[in-house]
C-alpha cells in the first residue's frame, strides 16, 4: 500500500512537470508568433525608424529657419534704413530752423573799430557801395587814428567853419549829400561817418580803396 502511494505520487509529479513543460513550450511559441506578426513588426519598425531628413541650406541651417533668418535680416536692414532716413530728415530740419533763426536775428557787432568797419561793410554791400576792410582801415588810421570824435581845427575847412570830423574826417555838407539811408544822421557816428565817406569816395574815386591821401 505505501509503495503504491509513492508510485502514484511520483507519476503525478512527472505529469505535472510534463504539463508545465508543454505550457512553457506553448507560451514560447505564442510569444514567437506574436513577435513575428506582420502588424507588430511594422509597428516596431515604425517606432524605431529614423526621422525624416529635412532639407538644409548652404550654411547648414534648415531651409525654413534660413528663410526666416533672411526675412528677419531684411526687416532689420529696412528698420535701420528707416531710422537713418528719419535722423537725416530731423538733422536737415534742425539745420534749416537754425539758419532761419540766424537770418531772423540781427547780426551783432563789437563796439570798436573792427566792429564799426564790419558793420559799415555790410551796409555798403547792401547798398552796392564798393570798398574793402583794408581800404577803410587804412584811410581811417591815416585820418583819425581810429578816434570817432576826432576833429580837424586847423585846415581850410576848419577856417571856413566846417571842420572835418569823425573816423574818415568828413565835413558836414559832404556828409549830408552822401549820407546812407539806414544809418544815424549824425556826422560823428562811426557807422554813419564810414558809410558816407565810402559813398563819397565811390562817386569821386571809384572806391575808398583808391584813396591814399587827403580827399
Amino acid at each position: 500500500m505505501p509503495s503504491f502511494t509513492l508510485l502514484r505520487n511520483a507519476r503525478i509529479t512527472r505529469t505535472h512537470k510534463i504539463a508545465v513543460a508543454v505550457l512553457a513550450t506553448a507560451g514560447a511559441t505564442t510569444a514567437l508568433t506574436v513577435t513575428a506578426s506582420p502588424g507588430d513588426a511594422q509597428a516596431t519598425s515604425s517606432a524605431h525608424a529614423p526621422a525624416a531628413v529635412k532639407p538644409v541650406s548652404a550654411n547648414g541651417l534648415p531651409a525654413k529657419a534660413q528663410t526666416g533668418k533672411s526675412a528677419d535680416s531684411t526687416s532689420a536692414v529696412s528698420s535701420v534704413a528707416d531710422t537713418l532716413k528719419v535722423t537725416a530728415v530731423g538733422k536737415q530740419h534742425s539745420a534749416q530752423q537754425a539758419a532761419e533763426r540766424k537770418a531772423a536775428a540781427p547780426k551783432q557787432y563789437k563796439n570798436n573799430l573792427d566792429g564799426w568797419i564790419r558793420q559799415s561793410l555790410d551796409i555798403m554791400e547792401s547798398k552796392g557801395i564798393p570798398g574793402s576792410y583794408n581800404g577803410l582801415h587804412r584811410n581811417i588810421m591815416r585820418e583819425s587814428s581810429g578816434n570817432p570824435n576826432a576833429v580837424n581845427n586847423w585846415d581850410i575847412n576848419a577856417i571856413n567853419g566846417i571842420p572835418s570830423k569823425g573816423l574818415l574826417q568828413v565835413i558836414q555838407p559832404t556828409f549830408d549829400t552822401y549820407h546812407v539811408k539806414g544809418t544815424p544822421h549824425k556826422l560823428t557816428d562811426p557807422i554813419a561817418n564810414i558809410t558816407a565817406a565810402a559813398n563819397y569816395a565811390a562817386h569821386r574815386y571809384g572806391s575808398i580803396d583808391n584813396v591814399n591821401s587827403a580827399y
